[in-house]
This record gives C-alpha cells, sequence and structure tokens, in this order.
C-alpha cells in the first residue's frame, strides 16, 4: 500500500473528515487532497505530525509492518478492536 493510501486509510480511522484530519495536523486541505487523490508522495513534515499524534501507526506507515505486542498497529486492527468494544459493552 502506497502512503496516500495509508495516510487516508488513518484519516478515516481517527477522524470524521479531511478537515478534522487537517486540522489536527495543521496541515492544508489542498496538500491532503492532492495527496490522497493523485498519490502525490506527502512531505516527511506530514509524516512526522501523522506519527506525533498517532504514534501507534508508525512502524505500519513507514514500513508496511505491524507488532501488536509493541502497540504497533494498522487502522484496520484498530476498527476492528473499536467494533470488538462496542459488541462486548
Amino acid at each position: 500500500m502506497d502512503l496516500a493510501r495509508k495516510i487516508r486509510a488513518i484519516r478515516e480511522a481517527e477522524t470524521s473528515g479531511r478537515q478534522e484530519f487537517c486540522d489536527l495536523l495543521g496541515v492544508n486541505k489542498g496538500t491532503l487532497t492532492r495527496i490522497e487523490q493523485t498519490g502525490q508522495v506527502p512531505k516527511g513534515d506530514l509524516l512526522e505530525e501523522i506519527c506525533r499524534k498517532w504514534p501507534k501507526y508508525t512502524l505500519w506507515l513507514m514500513t508496511d509492518k505491524t507488532d501488536e505486542s509493541c502497540g504497533q498497529i494498522d487502522p484496520q486492527t484498530e476498527l476492528a478492536r473499536r467494533e470488538n468494544s462496542l459488541k462486548a459493552g
């Protein structure tokens, strides 16, 4: 999965939409739209901000790997956890 799709997956798992994601990271909405829609490679500072805000995705974002024992997951795992939590509660 390329970085643009990974960023979108994180955005969809953690926020209600592009504007909220941009507000949390201090990034221009147009920049995020270009990244997601055209596959433009994001700058390092955006990747750094995403990793600071949601450190649990750092390993997956940068290497496409996860390590749940270290708390390093992907957005699908997070969404599954939330769904299971709702079912259990």
